[in-house]
């Protein structure tokens, strides 16, 4: 075991070993989600970071309606290096400290900080899907970080987005989501704001918990259709194959 190497590489390195083993040979189909999850003890988003790690790779692919199966010539040699952090390991991370963050901040945010929420606000709903959007979006989670007056839990939240834009993983399973529509929630961060100018702790708490939870169900879903119409596209492919060679 690699030191430090994160759980979805542990159970796609396992996977690889187990395809390059002859455990799943070329063209067979892998366990379900389900049983992946059961048999590695993990939970569900874990398993999906393990397979698109392994797609990435190279040594899987979907099939419509089916479900994962080992690619007809895995290469070992296409195996990148460290993968750094998974989308759903990062926002469950995020769920833990910015929400406490939010909480302290309600209590101690004053109105010049509102306003620079509510500007940023403003911003996410005018830009929608941009690029200014999304910079509006993470401006708006470290500016709550500022609010508590702690130079620690900024830097923790700094932290983070910068794995969110610095890992491989993160930066393919984020850019999936945009391409299925997938922008920052503006009436979610609305319920943020709301909170923390009513100086309610626990309210705050639960509308960054709320919207992170939702980030999550975006991802599982983006992720989904994305092996979907994957599989949807090859089997399109093979079909105009089929018809070009029986028109002969």
């Amino acid at each position: 075991m690699i030191p430090n190497q994160k759980l979805y590489q542990r159970i796609a390195d396992s996977i690889a070993a187990d395809i390059a083993a002859g455990a799943y040979a070329p063209g067979s189909r892998l366990p379900a989600e389900r049983d992946l999850a059961e048999q590695f003890k993990v939970s569900r988003p874990t398993i999906r970071e393990a397979m698109i790690a392994l797609e990435i790779r190279g040594l899987v692919g979907a099939k419509k309606g089916s479900g994962i199966y080992v690619s007809q010539t895995p290469i070992e040699s296409l195996v990148p290096p460290e993968l750094d952090a998974g989308a759903f390991e990062l926002i469950e991370a995020r769920t833990l400290f910015e929400s406490e963050a939010a909480a302290l901040a309600a209590a101690a945010i004053d109105d010049a900080r509102l306003a620079e929420l509510r500007a940023l606000l403003t911003e996410m709903k005018q830009e929608r899907d941009s690029d200014a959007a999304f910079e509006a979006d993470k401006r708006f989670h470290i500016a709550i970080a500022e609010a508590t007056g702690n130079s620690l839990i900024v830097s923790v939240v700094e932290m983070l987005w910068a794995v969110r834009e610095q890992s491989p993983l993160c930066v393919h399973m984020f850019a999936r989501a945009r391409r299925k529509g997938v922008t920052p929630r503006a009436n979610e961060h609305e319920l943020i704001v709301d909170a923390l100018a009513q100086r309610d702790p626990q309210q705050a708490r639960d509308a960054m918990r709320a919207h992170l939870r939702r980030v999550t169900e975006d991802l599982l879903d983006a992720t989904k259709l994305e092996l979907i119409e994957k599989a949807e596209a090859d089997f399109a492919a093979q079909r105009r194959r089929v018809a070009a060679r029986t028109a002969v």
